[in-house]
């Protein structure tokens, strides 16, 4: 769900000038199942090679008209089993379903993780019967997903294998369920109550949680119970939704998980560029990385290299306020669609380092969907892949399936439904360790020092510069219109080590035009071309 105040397109444009030898190549085939209907933001299990698929939407990206986004008629009201190697699917109503379990499990943005045999859901948004309104539900759903697959295929009753509990801490939308040995993280995510209204009107009541919360469950098949944790809050960095939260092995070789991007900064309508480290301690916060490509919740794959002790994260798609255009880094304010592939490297130090891959999404797909992987591969007990241990040069590492495909990059001020739609392919995902590698593009501004932001505003007709200072040197300011003008000149000597926040008025900036802003130590000078749009 997403509301956003921007009404003007900025393009900053980067020069990508360094490429770097690719660890694999990625390679997607896609496939077709006959009649396999359209999914995004759903949650999965999977057993013996088949998939077990609940909830989630039927349609494309929520409609502009209140009465329209987020409707009943777009819930998913039914099971669905696929078995991507035969190519066959199943399908059974949640009617037979307890009136809590069907309403939670039409839902979309569920938290979820599966734990051997038992998927556990927890919360999601949509409309419910039984409270007459759109709500996020407070339940923690547990689901014996052999059994279930077993019974949809074979057209027998699955009602004795669903079980619900209630618990107003897992009343969490568009957050993410993880495992880091035997405890459970619920991180980020919102409750979200009402019908969304993009208008802002006061249709509904939205609450971050700016939260980790942590808990255990014991479940021996009939009960389950819940021991809460102690819970990490931090208003400013946990304020994220709709986004990436991907395990790891840390460079200690622990396990862990990294919270990648999401929405929306506290200060302004915009993703999260830094991300967050999560391990069995506590969290940190990541500043001195940035990460400019797949911001919003899309399928991604994590690999660990034992050898080099490096941790890769795959990303597909979705939507970005950032893409790349021909070697040109492209900002866009709008937060649009993109077909970004791209792969966010830990090294052995911890410096992490974003690239493009050469390959891309067929279309504007990505958002809203999950990666599935395949079920006998080389992998630690939180999922990640074990890349030394793939012999073969050519490895299927699973399948990305759903999202959101959108006809345009922007749609989001003219949706009216016909737009974007649930996207119904199936692609494979290979992995190549071929010799005769790719080069993939480093993303340079992930690796500057600065980290340069600009943000115009027109109605004050400023530019807003935010930066960062590993020292006192002086800084000096430059901005230039496109004939070479300079518009502004200054060298600023005051100011602090770390986050650094400039505002300077340009005159006529509400017109729009082309600029060029420069900042400049005595270590690094970064540049970037800013187009405004009206």
């Amino acid at each position: 769900m997403r509301i956003s105040l921007a009404f003007f397109i900025i393009i900053a444009v980067t020069f990508l000038s360094k490429a770097q030898p690719a660890p694999f190549q990625i390679r997607i085939d896609p496939i077709n199942i006959q009649e396999l209907g359209g999914l995004q933001s759903f949650a999965y299990g999977h057993h013996g090679g088949k998939w077990l698929i609940i909830g989630g939407r039927l349609d494309g990206l929520h409609r502009r008209q209140p009465w329209a986004t987020f409707d009943e008629e777009g819930q998913n009201i039914q099971l669905t089993i696929v078995d991507p190697v035969s190519l066959q699917k199943w399908t059974a109503p949640l009617s037979s379903l307890p009136a809590s379990i069907q309403e939670q499990l039409s839902s979309t943005n569920m938290e979820f993780h599966q734990d051997g045999d038992y998927l556990y859901i927890i919360g999601g948004y949509g409309y419910s019967k039984t409270e007459d309104d759109h709500i996020t539900y407070p339940f923690l759903t547990a689901v014996k997903v052999p059994e279930v697959i077993h019974a949809i295929v074979n057209k027998t009753s699955f009602t004795g294998y669903f079980r619900q509990i209630k618990d107003k801490q897992f009343a969490v939308t568009g957050g993410y369920l993880n495992k880091i040995y035997k405890t459970y993280y619920l991180t980020g995510g919102q409750r979200f109550d009402g019908r969304y209204n993009p208008m802002n009107h006061p249709t509904f009541t939205q609450e971050y949680t700016n939260a980790i919360r942590k808990f255990n469950i014991q479940d021996d098949g009939t009960a389950i119970k819940i021991t809460h944790l102690t819970v990490h809050t931090d208003t400013t960095n946990l304020h994220r939704r709709d986004f990436n939260v991907v395990p790891q092995i840390m460079p200690d070789g622990q396990e862990g998980l990294t919270a990648f991007s999401g929405v929306f900064q506290v200060d302004a309508d915009l993703p999260f560029l830094n991300c967050v480290n999560i391990d069995s301690l506590g969290y940190s916060v990541k500043n001195d990385f940035l990460q400019y490509y797949n911001q919003y919740h899309c399928a991604h794959i994590p690999l660990f290299s034992a050898s080099a002790n490096e941790m890769h994260n795959l990303f597909f798609g979705g939507i970005a306020q950032y893409s790349d255009s021909a070697g040109i880094l492209v900002q866009d304010n709008n937060v649009p669609f993109v077909k970004t592939i791209a792969r966010v490297t830990r090294d052995k130090t911890g410096k992490m380092a974003e690239y493009k891959l050469p390959v891309e999404m067929p279309a504007f797909l990505g958002a809203g969907s999950e990666f599935i992987q395949t079920e006998n591969l080389p992998k630690y007990s939180n999922g990640v892949i074990k890349l030394d241990e793939i012999t073969a040069d050519t490895a299927l590492l699973g399948y990305i399936y759903g999202g959101i495909s959108s006809s345009a990059r922007n749609v989001f001020w003219s949706n009216d439904g016909t737009q974007s739609s649930a996207n119904n392919k199936i692609f494979k995902v290979y992995l190549v360790k071929s010799l005769q590698l790719s080069i993939d593009e480093l993303n340079v501004q992930s690796t500057d020092k600065l980290q340069l932001q600009v943000y115009p505003d027109l109605n004050k007709e400023k530019f807003i510069l935010k930066f960062n200072l590993e020292d006192l040197s002086e800084v000096k300011l430059v901005i230039s219109k496109m004939n070479g003008k300079v518009i502004y000149r200054s060298v600023f000597k005051n100011l602090k080590t770390g986050n650094n926040t400039l505002s300077r008025k340009i005159k006529h900036l509400s017109n729009g035009g082309v600029y060029f802003v420069t900042i400049e130590t005595a270590n690094e000078t970064v540049t970037q071309k800013i187009i405004v749009e009206l």
